[in-house]
């Protein structure tokens, strides 16, 4: 009977002192996440939650990048989303501008240590550009709907002070929750940090959402039934599709033993189906909720046909209709191609197996062994690319068949977009802690009875 090294999990020093440590820094970051900021009127707030209806989805996916903290309009509302936007900005400058991709190239470790560093400088900017559109959204919004603003913003006359103070506030707890995110991967959990960031505010909002669901009288077993089917599918499709893999057949160069040469070894490059994970989701919805965020400065403008047309556009950027979901679904296929060439590129297998002598039997070293993997790798990528739209109007897709109320428009984002951050988060942590015991010694053993 095999047992498992897991059972040593507690027992290692090490290992239990950088789990306690990732559990403090995150119980840290959601009482963090529960602190306002000044000057926000909760009245208001809550009667705009209540009224903003199906449309909430648009605000459900900013809460679920956020770790639920946008609905309570606290100071790390933005969480994380502003770096890792930075982050992805750098990653897709480096193939397009040369001077970077040969700083990546020359020296990849000083290549990375730049990379992190102007990832921090760029995350200051976009924050205090997310924290502006946020609350303009969140006004215009409120505007809309009859009801006063959320939070009185504007850098003119008196409130000129008051919104500085806002801006600052919101940029500092972005800020503050990255530091919390570095702290877990430098002395908690390795390289996890910010994924577990994002995953313990997705998980701290299920049993919010399973009670709304609950004192849903009319739909409460249908809304049920149909979340746990939604939940037990979506598992196993992540699960699947994440670990789906094309093996390339590979001969590796037999290696001198003495004065004889030993046969070349037959191996396998395993590619995946879907190497960007969450990314493409993210940077569409990014891309998306720009023109909601432009269209807000415009929306009490006092020429009428600029003021209709932003108005317009914040409606059709919503997410309350089907142009939103359609342009969604298509935006994820494509960041998804994009961002997995971008990803492979900077990858260069070809140099990589020409420089050990392996060879893809029947292609030729070098560039044309690069050339042959990336057609390969499109090819794969295509049902990952279609999965992960499908994931991503999955919330959508269902309202149209299930009886949601306005309590819970956004509720069934969870069982998509949210679980795949879930599953990847624990999959990858799962994998890390395993390396962990392996290097501390504690291997899987056999018992024979």
């Amino acid at each position: 009977m095999k047992r498992s090294a897991w059972r040593y999990l507690w027992k290692s020093q090490d290992i239990r002192r950088k789990l306690l440590i990732t559990l403090l820094i995150l119980t840290i970051y959601r009482i963090a996440a529960n602190v306002p900021v000044p000057g926000v009127d909760f009245q208001a707030l809550a009667e705009f939650r209540q009224r903003l209806g199906a449309g909430g989805t648009f605000f459900d996916f900013l809460d679920l990048l956020s770790g639920g903290t946008v609905s309570r309009f606290s100071l790390l509302s933005m969480g994380v989303y502003p770096y890792i936007t930075a982050q992805i900005i750098l990653q897709l400058l480096v193939p397009i501008i040369p001077s970077l991709q040969r700083r990546m190239e020359e020296d990849p470790r000083e290549g990375q240590k730049w990379m992190e560093k102007w990832t921090y400088i760029l995350s200051v900017p976009m924050a205090a550009l997310s924290a502006i559109g946020q609350v303009n959204i969140f006004n215009s919004f409120a505007i809309n709907a009859g009801l006063p603003p959320v939070l009185p913003f504007g850098f003119s006359g008196a409130q000129a002070l008051t919104s500085i103070t806002v801006l600052l506030a919101m940029t500092a707890g972005t800020m503050f929750a990255i530091w919390l995110g570095e702290l877990i991967s430098e002395f908690g959990i390795r390289n996890q940090g910010l994924s577990l960031i994002i995953f313990a505010g997705i998980v701290a909002r299920i049993p919010a959402n399973l009670y709304s669901l609950i004192i849903d009288e009319q739909n409460r077993w249908t809304l049920l039934s149909v979340t746990a089917v939604s939940l037990v599918l979506t598992i196993f499709a992540i699960v699947y599709v994440q670990q789906g893999r094309r093996n390339v057949p590979v001969m590796y160069p037999g290696r001198r033993v003495g004065n004889r040469m030993s046969m070349p070894v037959k191996g396998t490059l395993p590619l995946m189906v879907n190497m960007s994970g969450m990314i493409p989701l993210i940077f569409a919805s990014a891309i998306l909720q720009f023109p909601a965020i432009v269209a807000s400065y415009f929306v009490n403008s006092e020429t009428e046909w600029l003021r209709n047309f932003a108005t317009s556009v914040q409606s059709t950027f919503s997410g309350s209709g089907w142009t939103y979901w359609v342009l969604y679904f298509l935006m994820v296929v494509v960041f998804t191609f994009f961002y997995t060439d971008v990803l492979f590129a900077q990858q260069n297998y070809g140099e990589n197996l020409k420089r050990v002598g392996a060879q893809i039997p029947g292609v030729s070293r070098g560039a044309p062994t690069q050339r042959y993997l990336t057609r390969v790798q499109r090819r794969i990528t295509l049902p990952g690319a279609l999965f992960l739209g499908v994931v991503a109007i999955l919330p959508f897709l269902l309202q149209q068949v299930v009886p949601v109320g306005p309590r819970n428009a956004g509720l069934l984002l969870v069982s998509s977009a949210g679980l795949l951050i879930v599953v990847g988060v624990v999959r990858d942590v799962f994998l890390t802690i395993d390396a962990e015991l392996k290097l501390h010694g504690y291997q899987d053993s056999l018992l024979v009875r």
